[in-house]
């Protein structure tokens, strides 16, 4: 059997780790040029149900307790004027430990045999061949087949298709990205008002959520409810101008966090799969992570991608020489899961007409 894994993302490597370590080889195809080519994400917390048992399943639980970052589970709700409405510090006795999405990432790299991982490799099309196999096709003329074709490729996934017609839908939210660095030095107000940990600086209908990241960098996102096609084709300059100028009032050490990034702004449209999204089994070829079940931020995504390559790959490891069992067992599991996680929408709690107070009654629930 040949188990071939479209996108190098978090889901995929833990499921290439799994095989790995059952003795089932695997290869990852991944259309970025490097593990460097972009940067992966901001801080990710694991969850006890289903990330920790995940990376416990590709036996990295040390190599993921050394990448925490201590202090980070500290939270803190502010308004408009940045008045502080509740501040929880980390004590130390939190289950949902905060590591840098990189470096996870890149401890998963380490744990593969040389070569698994195959760089600058862009599917572009995709097709059955018959009796389980299929047959990739990558942007340099090259194809190959194989008898296990797993989607770990995202939101605008090549390998879906095969499985389903549901593409990815707006949700009606545009997520701008920032980035401050040595934040402490250069930013004080802002990191000022950022504290340990994660911000969420609220009121209905928008907001700004950031990180405290490692080496005093602060990873903000603002949200705004926008249509769809809002600033298409706008310049970096134009994206911050636009963007500062809908919260006009808001306390400048917030306002800072969009003004005053050391890059680019990077505009993100959220998208997601319907709730429920499932499929009829399609011999030789399934779906894990964003590919199967995309949703709007809420905390779960990477964690379940994580525990989805996990258990697929235990699945695999336990009916060799039957895939079809495997790859059965795997999707009823995954679609009840990703089905029940799905369902918890924080945006309207986040940016709903009692913003900020539903979410401090959240968090201090």
């Amino acid at each position: 059997m040949t188990v071939t894994i479209i996108g190098a993302g978090l889901g995929g490597l833990v499921l290439a780790r799994v095989l790995h370590l059952h003795g089932i080889p695997v290869t990852v195809h991944e259309a970025e040029a490097s593990p460097a080519a972009r940067h992966q994400g901001g801080m990710l917390d694991i969850h006890p149900w289903n990330g920790r048992p995940a990376l416990e399943a590709a036996g990295l639980t040390e190599g993921f307790r050394e990448l925490v970052l201590p202090g980070r589970e500290s939270s803190r709700v502010v308004d408009r004027t940045g008045t502080v409405l509740l501040d929880q510090p980390d004590d130390g006795t939190g289950v949902r430990p905060e590591v840098q999405r990189g470096e996870l990432r890149q401890l998963l790299l380490d744990s593969l045999p040389p070569g698994t991982v195959q760089w600058g490799h862009k599917v572009t099309a995709v097709r059955a061949l018959g009796d389980g196999g299929h047959e990739v096709s990558l942007a340099d003329g090259t194809t190959f087949g194989t008898s296990l074709l797993v989607g770990a490729d995202g939101a605008w996934s090549r390998v879906r298709p095969l499985l389903s017609g549901a593409t990815p839908e707006y949700v009606g939210v545009s997520v701008v990205e920032t980035f401050l660095f040595d934040g402490d030095t250069r930013h004080p107000a802002a990191a000022k008002a950022v504290g340990a940990g994660a911000l969420y600086a609220l009121s209905p209908g928008q907001g700004i959520v950031a990180h405290r990241e490692s080496g005093g960098t602060l990873h903000a996102y603002t949200h705004l409810f926008k249509p769809q096609d809002w600033l298409d084709g706008a310049d970096a300059a134009t994206v911050t101008a636009r963007v500062a100028g809908e919260f006009g009032g808001w306390a400048p050490e917030l306002t800072a966090l969009i003004t005053g990034s050391d890059t680019p702004p990077v505009l993100r449209r959220l998208c997601t799969l319907p709730i429920g999204h499932r499929w009829d089994r399609v011999p030789g070829v399934t779906l894990l992570g964003d590919a199967a079940h995309l949703m709007p931020p809420n905390g779960e995504g990477a964690n379940l991608a994580m525990l989805d390559g996990a258990e697929l790959g235990r699945a695999i490891a336990a009916h060799p020489g039957d895939v079809e069992t495997a790859l059965a067992s795997y999707e009823q599991a995954m679609f009840a899961r990703a089905e029940a996680e799905g369902a918890d929408d924080i945006y309207p709690v986040m940016f709903g007409a009692d913003s900020p107070r539903g979410m401090v009654a959240l968090l201090a629930g």
